[in-house]
């Protein structure tokens, strides 16, 4: 029994100067990983040749035509939509702000987007006999969405080549309201015509940077607003509301581009 215990005895020496020298080393592991963290900052530093500020957000002010897909919704019958308001697409207004978060080495900036739009479209009611009522009806659709963003902005900043292409996919919810001269509609069944469908977002895009055009005045507005590069973009999307995770929804997404300048700061 005594080699048993004289073994037991060191195993157990050994696992107290182990535990003692974790403990030691916990306070330098901490500071080894802050450092790891503090070597990966958020945003784009900013840099002296050429001059550059800190970079972190770009905001978007968009445009785009707009034909919500409510006759794609599977079962419906005949062409509900495209009857009451016509074949041509109404026009969408909206904003985006990205945070852009990191800047992956060699490709470009990376981070959260949130995107929110509007578009309103209308008719005049007629009467049985075809002739003007003198009501109105319309739908109005604001839709919302959150992305990851990527901006492959390396090939300018780097090479100098004035292209920079970007995708977003994400989440998306299209508030929507139905309405009529009286205020918001209702079916027959006495339900609200207003309701939120949700669903996806994916888009493809590219971007003229205007430095290219005049670095000059370029550089001047950086060093006096913090402005670091204005585009002209152009992008398509598939914002798919066709009701993610929900029943009976109303389709008010679509397939379309949009263009519009873009803000760096």
């Amino acid at each position: 029994m005594l080699p048993f215990i004289s073994n037991r005895r060191r195993l157990l020496r050994r696992l107290s100067l182990s535990r003692s020298l974790s403990a030691l080393a916990a306070p330098f592991l901490i500071v080894v990983a802050a450092e790891d963290a503090e070597a990966i900052p958020l945003g784009t530093p900013a840099q002296e040749r050429p001059f550059r500020s800190a970079q972190h957000f770009a905001l978007e002010v968009r445009v785009s035509p707009y034909f919500p897909a409510v006759d794609e919704e599977p079962g419906l019958r005949g062409t509900p939509f495209r009857d009451r308001f016509g074949d041509a697409p109404r026009v969408a207004i909206g904003l985006e702000l990205d945070w852009q978060t990191l800047r992956v080495p060699f490709v470009g900036t990376l981070g959260p987007g949130l995107g929110a739009g509007v578009v309103s479209m209308s008719r005049q009611a007629v009467t049985l006999s075809g002739r003007p009522s003198g009501d109105e009806y319309g739908l109005t659709i604001y839709p919302l969405y959150l992305a990851a963003v990527l901006r492959g902005d390396a090939l300018w900043r780097e090479l100098g080549v004035p292209f920079v292409p970007f995708t977003k996919i994400g989440v998306g919810a299209g508030v929507w309201r139905a309405w009529d001269t009286g205020g918001t509609s209702r079916s027959p069944d006495g339900t609200r015509g207003r309701s939120i469908t949700w669903g996806t977002l994916l888009a493809v895009g590219a971007s003229l940077p205007l430095d290219a055009i005049d670095p000059t005045a370029s550089r001047s507005m950086d060093s006096a607003v913090g402005i670091n590069a204005t585009h002209l973009f152009v992008e398509y999307y598939w914002l798919a509301l066709d009701g993610l995770l929900q029943r009976d929804a109303l389709h008010v997404g679509t397939k379309t581009w949009a263009g519009g300048l873009a803000v760096e700061f």
